[in-house]
């Protein structure tokens, strides 16, 4: 996969995709399986905000069925399987505990009813041929068992347990990556650091003909042309329809901004949803050998770009989550790194009642538009709000709508197409396989490669071998706390257009996902990227500074 802005200027497209997020690459990844020419375009890097600042769950919304939201619920369940089923290397069953206090709507009976529909609901979760990937009904469990569990959990009139099943995912920042890498082995053009700022248009200005992009890494401008445009530039959304309807847009995003801390591990194998009286509900998740405790929601009225995490951010989620969970006692000193994302949520409230944005009970429904009916703009549409879960079946419908308004009969075609990494079969066999065909490699470093890049793993080990005599080094773990490699730094520069240092540790390998990896492996993948790239002393200080930008709160770098 390679980047090359000038050549795509000088392609005619059938679809320009701006955003390079899951909502982006999913569109281009399923237009491309139906064999429309595709350009992705991306301001910053794929999946840097909140496709990577998510909770990492793959799940079907058990709280929306409060909302009323049947049909959301049934669609993200149904998603829930296909994920596992598409990408088994990155999706897997998680438990979760709920407690259950008192007999009113916390009690045992009111989630019973709740679990049970939600069940039902997923009436196909198990039409898996991976056994692994099967999902339980839900069950209880007494007061005793939840405590055992969970010794941190409020006792004071706690009654017992459920525990319900949805997905996680591993790494949703290289899951969006494999769709890219899929739709640009069927096709597509994309490119990272590009920045589209405005619209070619007709002479009568009625209809978008491309976009301008600037290239920000080397200050160039260039125009791509495509018959259609769609704007998923998810909390950048309505900034775009700004830019295209020449002023105020004409639908509102609600941005909820949520953070997400990461600690020692807290629990065993089960998550936790806990509902706190001064904060709402949050998360307890077991991640990579950490805890995610997730996530504040709360609106954000920024500019998405300016989205951070701050000191005060975290003292008043751990205020929430001691609450929550007294036994747990946690200070910031637990706290060993975090993240942010913002949700996009279409507003649904007239225009002129900001004031009664509400994050929390918005919906997670997407919104597909079509600007030629909406403000008579052709060639444009936009979608706009969703979720993670649904992201896939959001680009089939999109692209139902596109091959409609290019008079093309391409049936959907990725609800049964393994993802780029995904064609694995039953993963812990692969797994278990792989090790013994490398067996000179330590067994989690096999593992996580396997993780990382599933089916295609081989052709990282293959870049090792590009270069003559430098196999051996690249094989190396570059930290002492994570198996990634050098030769997975190296692959992603040469093959998954790493840009930045940032990118290869943060978004193509798992080296600074939960923490900071230390000095040594920092500079290490910086002297790798700087051999690939040609960086100078004076670049390659600059991006190492930029890295540790990442690992501070918005207060340390006043």
């Amino acid at each position: 996969m390679q980047r090359n802005l000038h050549s795509m200027s000088q392609t005619n497209y059938d679809l320009i995709v701006v955003g390079g997020g899951i909502s982006g690459a999913s569109i281009a990844w399923d237009a491309s399986l139906r064999g429309l020419k595709v350009a992705l375009l991306e301001k910053d890097d794929f999946a840097h905000a909140t496709t990577a600042g998510s909770s990492k769950l793959i799940h079907g919304g058990l709280r929306y069925l409060v909302n009323g939201e049947i049909s959301l619920v049934r669609e993200s369940l149904r998603e829930r399987r296909i994920w596992e089923q598409n990408a088994p290397h990155m999706v897997d069953p998680l438990p979760f505990i709920l407690p259950t206090y008192g007999h009113g709507l916390k009690g045992g009976l009111v989630l019973a009813v709740g679990l049970t529909m939600y069940d039902w609901l997923a009436f196909d979760r198990n039409r898996l041929d991976d056994p692994d990937k099967k999902i339980p009904a839900y069950k209880s469990i007494s007061r005793e068992e939840a405590l055992k569990l969970m010794p941190s959990l409020r006792p004071e009139g706690l009654t017992g347990a459920k525990i319900y099943y949805d997905c996680q995912m591993f790494a949703p920042e290289r899951l969006c990556l494999e769709f890219i890498l899929g739709a640009v082995e069927k096709g597509a053009d994309a490119a990272n650091y590009a920045k589209v700022d405005g619209f070619v248009k007709s002479d009568d200005g009625k209809t978008i003909k491309g976009v301008t992009v600037k290239d920000t890494l080397n200050g160039t401008t260039h125009e791509i042309k495509g018959k259609l445009t769609v704007n998923a530039a998810g909390p950048w959304a309505d900034i775009m329809l700004g830019l295209s309807e020449n002023g105020k847009p004409s639908r509102r995003l609600i941005r909820s901004k949520g953070i997400h801390l990461i600690t020692r591990a807290l629990s065993d194998k089960h998550a936790l949803a806990v509902q706190s009286k001064i904060g709402g509900h949050f998360f307890v998740i077991p991640w990579r050998d950490k805890t995610i405790l997730g996530t504040t929601d709360t609106v954000f009225d920024g500019a998405p770009d300016e989205v951070g995490v701050s000191e005060q951010d975290i003292k008043d989620f751990l205020v929430v989550v001691n609450d929550g969970l007294p036994g747990l006692n946690l200070t910031r000193d637990d706290v060993e790194h975090f993240y942010v994302g913002i949700r996009p949520l279409v507003d649904t409230t007239p225009q002129d009642d900001e004031d009664d944005a509400d994050s929390y009970n918005a919906s997670r429904a997407a919104e597909i538009i079509d600007h030629a009916e909406l403000n008579g703009i052709q060639g444009f549409l936009s979608a706009m709000g969703g979720k993670w879960t649904t992201s896939r079946h959001l680009a089939e419908q999109v692209v139902n709508v596109v091959t409609t308004k290019l008079n093309l009969r391409h049936a959907p075609a990725t609800q049964d197409v393994p993802l780029y990494g995904g064609a694995t079969g039953r993963f812990k066999p692969f797994v278990d396989q792989a090790k013994k065909a490398h067996a000179d490699l330590n067994p989690e470093i096999v593992e996580n490669l396997t993780r990382y890049h599933g089916s295609r793993y081989e052709a990282v080990l293959a870049t090792a071998r590009e270069r003559q005599g430098e196999e051996a080094d690249l094989l190396k773990p570059l930290s002492t706390t994570t198996a990634d490699l050098g030769v997975q730094i190296v692959h992603a520069v040469r093959h998954e257009m790493a840009c930045t240092l940032s990118d290869a540790v943060m978004r193509r390998t798992g080296l600074g996902t939960t923490g900071h990896p230390g000095k040594e492996a920092v500079e290490a993948a910086a002297a790798l990227m700087a051999r690939e790239l040609g960086w100078d002393d004076a670049t390659r200080t600059s991006q190492i500074a930029e890295l540790e930008q990442g690992f501070l709160t918005l207060d340390a770098r006043k």
